[in-house]
């Protein structure tokens, strides 16, 4: 169902995705060659609960962690655990956090150490497809647009998208209505309305566009072994344009990037 927010609600959910954005941003500067993903998900959930949240996937269908980190081929979902990050590696960090009875929930895939060019532009391409379905949640438009939008990007550049996977409204619940896609249809689906908060993600491959699920119940990863790359707004819907409630600014900082990227989203320049 969608649940349709006032402006105050669309605050209290900027304040929970803030969280995850500096969560995200305080392990940019951890995530190297030699760290395991349990000592990231030991540090992302006491900075969460230090920031007056709980973490938003710990316990949530049985999820035993806080994050869902995913290497690789892994697409989406993939269980914390003692394995080294390896040079050239990438790395998917999905994040949650639930404060004032409000999710924030959004990812970016990080280089560990050199990676090759190849990868970085799978990496590049998939971030720049997020911005391209974002620029289509606006009044007026539907599901469709977004999902046609990241599917003909993405597409262009030789890469498979994910269909068994996809984005989703955000609130109360850390899964609401609609359904967001990453491939579609212009003109179809669900139409787009003031107050609409929903979670943008898309989830790429360099190869093949089919997945396949291990025998752990969660984790998702490429039948063909090649990487794959994941990237996540949240995103409400104010005076029938798009208006980002998280940022990948954070993780900017601590990496020493320079971006822009993020401006044509935001009423104001965001105050770090």
């Amino acid at each position: 169902m969608v649940v349709i927010k006032t402006l105050e609600e669309i605050e209290l959910l900027r304040e929970s995705a803030l969280v995850v954005s500096k969560t995200l941003g305080m392990l940019a500067s951890e995530i190297k060659p030699g760290v395991d993903g349990l000592y990231l998900d030991k540090l992302a959930e006491e900075f969460i609960r230090d920031h007056g949240a709980e973490p938003g996937f710990l316990g949530m269908y049985d999820f035993p962690n806080t994050l869902n980190l995913s290497p690789n081929a892994q697409v989406v979902h993939g269980i914390p655990n003692k394995e080294p990050l390896m040079d050239g590696d990438i790395i998917s960090v999905d994040c949650g956090a639930l404060k004032n009875g409000f999710y924030g929930d959004h990812a970016y895939t990080f280089e560990v150490g050199n990676v090759v060019e190849e990868t970085k532009k799978l990496l590049r391409v998939t971030k720049e497809s997020l911005y391209v379905g974002i620029r289509e949640f606006k009044a007026g438009n539907r599901v469709g647009d977004v999902g046609f939008a990241i599917q003909n990007y993405c597409e262009s550049h030789g890469y498979g998208v994910v269909r068994e996977l996809v984005g989703h409204g955000l609130g109360k619940k850390l899964h609401e209505g609609p359904e967001m896609p990453n491939y579609g249809k212009r003109g179809r689906g669900k139409k787009f309305v003031e107050g609409m908060v929903v979670a943008i993600e898309p989830m790429i491959n360099m190869g093949t566009k089919r997945i396949k699920q291990l025998r752990d119940g969660w984790t998702i990863l490429t039948t063909d072994g090649k990487p794959s790359a994941h990237f996540e707004h949240n995103v409400a819907l104010i005076n029938g344009k798009p208006e980002l409630l998280s940022t990948f600014q954070y993780i900017y900082d601590a990496l020493g990037i320079t971006s822009n990227e993020e401006d044509e989203f935001r009423v104001e320049k965001l105050q770090l």
